[in-house]
């Protein structure tokens, strides 16, 4: 008997002048041990399935169908009934753990507060308990991280709290809804494992709610695909995910970059809001394989195996990847797949998709990927020489040096990346360059000028000529501002007439795809996917020199991010402006960087091409980020480190930042700091770098 049974569940929202069919007909059981995947794009229904397990849902909301947990129809529980089983039935982990904990108290309070409530003990014990709970999802220190309050922890602390929270009254159930988004590799590892020792130990059901397919494919036994609130395919999650039957699940797939390289296909449209259930297959206005079927009558769900079933007139067949047929696989219509599935590097790739670019040498640059322009062509548009910043404390004594020695250049025809886990200076060295950071030591130039040596006006009209692309799409945007507005601040800042402005907005509007009916929209108004255009084009409108992407891409789902990711390599493909991309996706910046600098706690530690950092990386911190990576397809081949210690508590004062984590420290590694020094085409921080494939062997 499965612990979750939900059974024909539709939910509709009524809410003056607006309804929403937020699912309908979804079926879908977890078994105690298992840990099942829910997957989709944003508006699908997914929050909207856990919402329900728990009983929360919104005001306005109607219900058919059976939400049985344990033999009790959830739906059919009192107030009384649904306040003991959400402490000790099923607990959610919510996607953003800082907005779920209280700013006001500190963690260990919260936790302690809801052991008391829920399991009956003293506020003693309960705090003894509360300490074993953060030591057991890997919070170190934990008696010294009750006293903390949630503003004081990294994404990767706050989100093991929340599942400390969870699991602290034992639930039979537990439901993370997106866990992972905005943690970078290491963190979203660590994170899915807690909750797959969660299941493999404690026995508990885990619903793991996601948009990212690569990184729960490791953890999921099976997954389910949901669409505009209807279940499109299930199954065991290596066969729906390597071998997917629905046209949807095989687009999702497309959308989402790996680290080997494979291209990455758009897929065009948007997810319908219905306002009932569907009379027909929701996705067949964008799919290529519809007939007039698709968009008249509701699809079967076709028993694929015993276990796997697909809600489709015509279910596709082999893998996704790597397979010679899926130039002409056939479908159950019999009809001839288009080749929308794969295309090598250095075959014709599909419209929509974009690749890993050529591999060519430039003078004065040696080995480059060249994109879809000439990368490095230009004169330098940035340069960073031996930059250090460092966060004083509010009350003095000490500080966060969060920069430490920082070096680097960017060309006009050149895409720079920039990765590293959280903490480590990725998002300071972004605003350091844009003149948003001082230095404490050492200097940036932006298109020839010194920011340190400007003030005032010159100050304001360089500012223009290097441009922030923000993570938080709708979060950038002022909320009292339209989007006219917003796009033509930074022409307005420099002056440029009304008239001036008004036509150089609409032409940027048009680059972006975006209809001018938006114009008059507020922030509010728009998806995340209109609301990065909307920051694209502020920052293209004024036509910089340099433009700094800050995780761009880290707040959508894998179908917008993909739409996203393109606009961004045909901005980046522009011969006149250099590019920075910062992001903790490994396999978006293989994509369309020429170069990579890997950065850890401050430090530049390796830099280069990014084919043969990514191909041959030689220290082991970038081979642990390549070997922690999420993946779909073969991912990164070669030989793999494993460090030692969390991110958070390392704090080395002299010789390698490192040597706390890496298993091959020696003594001269904790003494003596390491600076770049050549290797092949790359610089590497490493004494031991020619050494590291050797020891790994051993």
């Amino acid at each position: 008997m499965p612990l979750l049974s939900i059974e024909d569940l539709s939910v509709v929202i009524d809410r003056p002048g607006r309804r929403v069919a937020a699912l309908s007909g979804v079926d879908l059981s977890v078994e105690p041990g298992e840990v099942v995947g829910l997957v989709g794009e944003s508006g699908g229904g997914k929050s909207m399935v856990a919402r329900s397990i728990v009983g929360l849902l919104p005001g306005g909301s109607r219900t058919t169908g059976r939400v049985v947990f344990d033999g009790a129809d959830v739906l059919a529980m009192g107030a009384a009934e649904l306040e003991s089983f959400r402490g000790r039935g099923a607990a959610i982990c919510f996607q953003n753990p800082r907005g779920a904990l209280s700013p006001t108290r500190t963690v260990g309070r919260q936790l302690v507060d809801r052991l008391v409530t829920h399991r009956g003990l003293a506020a003693a014990p309960a705090r003894e308990v509360a300490a074993e709970l953060f030591e057991s999802v890997g919070i170190r220190s934990p008696r010294r991280r009750l006293d903390a309050y949630p503003h004081e922890l990294s994404g990767g602390m706050a989100q093991r709290v929340m599942i400390s929270l969870a699991t602290g009254c034992a639930p039979g159930l537990l439901i993370a809804d997106e866990p992972t988004t905005g943690l970078d590799v290491t963190l979203t590892r660590e994170i899915l494992d807690r909750f797959r020792l969660a299941a493999n130990a404690e026995r508990r059901g885990v619903l793991l709610i996601s948009h990212d397919l690569a990184s729960i494919a490791e953890v999921c036994d099976r997954v389910v695909v949901l669409y505009a609130g209807t279940v499109v395919e299930s199954g065991p999650g290596p066969q729906v995910l390597d071998e997917p039957a629905h046209p949807y699940t095989r687009a999702l797939l497309r959308s989402v970059p790996d680290i080997d390289g494979r291209p990455v296909v758009a897929t065009p449209g948007a997810m319908p809001l219905p306002v009932r259930a569907p009379s027909s297959c929701p996705f067949a206005p964008r799919c290529t394989h519809a007939t007039e079927s698709c968009a008249t009558e509701p699809p079967p769900v076709v028993a694929l195996a015993s276990d796997w079933s697909a809600a489709c007139f015509h279910p596709r067949s082999g893998p996704l990847i790597g397979a010679a047929s899926d130039a002409g696989a056939t479908s159950g219509a019999g009809e001839t797949e288009a080749r929308t599935e794969a295309s090598p590097v250095g075959a014709a790739v599909p419209s929509g998709a974009w690749t890993l670019p050529e591999v060519r040498t430039v003078p004065g640059r040696g080995t480059v990927v060249g994109g879809k322009r000439g990368a490095g062509s230009g004169g330098e548009v940035l340069r960073v020489e031996d930059a250090h910043v460092v966060y004083r404390a509010r009350f003095g004594g000490g500080g966060h040096h969060a920069l430490r020695g920082v070096s680097l250049g960017v060309a006009a025809g050149e895409t720079l990346g920039i990765v590293g886990e959280s903490g480590c200076g990725k998002s300071t060295l972004a605003r350091l360059m844009l003149g948003l950071v001082t230095p404490s030591a050492g200097r940036v130039e932006v298109a020839g000028r010194v920011l340190s040596e400007l003030r005032g006006r010159e100050l304001r009209r360089l500012r223009t000529r290097a441009q922030l692309v923000f993570q938080d799409p709708v979060g950038s945007l002022s909320p009292r501002r339209t989007v006219a507005d917003a796009i033509g601040e930074p022409l307005r800042a420099a002056g440029v007439p009304a008239a001036e402005r008004a036509s150089r907005v609409a032409r940027v509007l048009e680059r972006m795809e975006l209809d001018p009916s938006i114009l008059g929209r507020r922030p509010h108004e728009l998806s995340g996917g209109q609301a990065q255009r909307v920051g694209i084009a502020r920052a293209l409108v004024g036509d910089p020199d340099l433009v700094v992407f800050d995780e761009p891409t880290s707040a959508l789902d894998v179908t917008v991010q993909a739409q996203i990711l393109k606009v961004i390599a045909e901005v980046s493909g522009d011969r006149s402006r250099g590019t920075v991309f910062v992001s903790h996706d490994l396999a978006v910046v293989r994509g369309f960087c020429d170069r990579v600098a890997v950065l850890y706690l401050g430090r530049i530690v390796e830099e280069g091409p990014v084919e043969e950092v990514f191909g041959n990386p030689l220290h082991p911190y970038t081979r642990a980020l390549l070997a922690g990576a999420p993946r779909l397809g073969a991912g990164y081949g070669g030989p793999r480190v494993e460090l030692t210690r969390d991110l958070e508590e390392t704090d080395a004062v002299a010789g390698c930042a490192l040597a706390p984590r890496c298993p091959f420290a020696t003594g001269e590694c904790r003494e003596r700091e390491q600076e770049l020094r050549p290797y092949d085409a790359s610089l590497v921080a490493c004494h031991r770098a020619a050494e590291i494939p050797a020891l790994i062997e051993r």
